[in-house]
C-alpha cells in the first residue's frame, strides 16, 4: 500500500508541476512588456513623435509605406548582405587555413588584420567611394570588411581543435594535406565555424546598412537616411524594426542550417 500511495503522490506532484514554457515565449513576452512600457511612457510623458515615436505610431508609419517599396529596399539590402558575406567567407577560409598552418605568416599578417578590424568602417567608406565609386562593388566590399574578421578568427581557432592523436594517425597513413584539412580538421572546426558565421551574418547587416548610408539610393540604410532627413522619425524606426527582423531571421537561418547539417556541433539547448 505504501508503494502505491508513494507512486500516486509522485503522479500528483508531476501533474501539479508546471511545464516549462517554450524557449521562444520568454523573449517574446519580454519584448511585449518593453513595447507596452514604451507606449505607456510616451503617452504619459507626452513626448513628440519627432523625438521618440510610440510603438503604435511606428506601426502606423510602417504600414503606410507601399509594400512594394519596402520589398525593393529589403531586396537591395539582402543582396548586399549575401554578396558581402560570400566575399568575406571566400577570403576568410583560405586565409584562416594559412594563418593556422604557417606560423611566420600568422605572426606577420595577424597584426595587420587587427589593425584593419580596429579601423572604423565609417572612416574607410569615403576612401572606398572615391576609389571604387558609389557602386554595388563598394557596398559589397564595405560589408565584407566588417564581416571577415570574426570568420577568420573562428575558422582558424576551429582548425586548431583537432585531437593530436587523429593527426598522428593521418600522418602515419600518409594522408595528403588536403585530406587532413577536409576530412579531419574541418569536422572538428565546424562548431567554431558556425559560431563565427552567426556573429558574421549579423555584422553583415550592419555593414550593408553603413554602406547604404554613404553610397546608395536603395536599401534599408538609404531608407533610414531618407526618412530622418525629412524628419519622418517614426518611419525610420519602422525601417529599424525591419532590420532587426532581418538580423534575427538570418541568425536563426544559420542555426537551422547547423541543426540540419551538423547537429552534433550545437551546444546544449540547440544553440538558442
Amino acid at each position: 500500500m505504501s508503494t502505491i500511495e508513494a507512486s500516486d503522490s509522485n503522479l500528483v506532484a508531476a501533474q501539479a508541476t508546471p511545464r516549462p514554457a517554450p524557449a521562444a515565449l520568454l523573449p517574446l513576452a519580454t519584448f511585449a512588456v518593453i513595447l507596452c512600457l514604451w507606449e505607456a511612457a510616451g503617452r504619459w510623458l507626452g513626448l513628440p513623435e519627432y523625438l521618440l515615436p510610440s510603438p503604435s505610431a511606428i506601426f502606423r508609419a510602417g504600414i503606410a509605406v507601399d509594400p512594394a517599396l519596402w520589398w525593393d529596399h529589403i531586396q537591395a539590402t539582402l543582396r548586399v548582405i549575401a554578396l558581402g558575406f560570400a566575399l568575406a567567407f571566400a577570403v576568410s577560409l583560405p586565409l584562416a587555413a594559412a594563418l593556422h598552418r604557417y606560423r611566420p605568416f600568422r605572426r606577420s599578417v595577424y597584426p595587420l588584420l587587427i589593425v584593419v578590424q580596429s579601423t572604423p568602417v565609417v572612416a574607410i567608406a569615403p576612401i572606398l567611394i572615391v576609389t571604387l565609386g558609389a557602386t554595388d562593388l563598394t557596398r559589397i566590399v564595405i560589408t565584407a570588411l566588417i564581416t571577415f574578421f570574426p570568420l577568420v578568427v573562428g575558422i582558424a581557432t576551429g582548425l586548431a581543435q583537432t585531437p593530436p592523436e587523429l593527426l598522428e594517425l593521418s600522418r602515419s597513413l600518409k594522408a595528403s594535406l588536403r585530406s587532413e584539412y577536409l576530412q579531419i580538421r574541418l569536422p572538428f572546426a565546424l562548431p567554431h565555424v558556425f559560431a563565427a558565421v552567426r556573429v558574421a551574418i549579423t555584422l553583415a547587416v550592419i555593414g550593408a546598412v553603413i554602406a547604404e548610408f554613404v553610397a546608395s539610393e536603395r536599401g534599408i540604410g538609404y531608407f533610414i537616411r531618407f526618412s530622418t532627413s525629412y524628419f519622418k522619425i517614426a518611419q525610420a524606426f519602422a525601417a529599424l524594426g525591419v532590420l532587426v527582423v532581418m538580423s534575427l531571421g538570418l541568425f536563426h537561418l544559420v542555426t537551422l542550417a547547423q541543426r540540419i547539417f551538423y547537429p552534433r556541433s550545437l551546444p546544449a539547448g540547440g544553440g538558442e
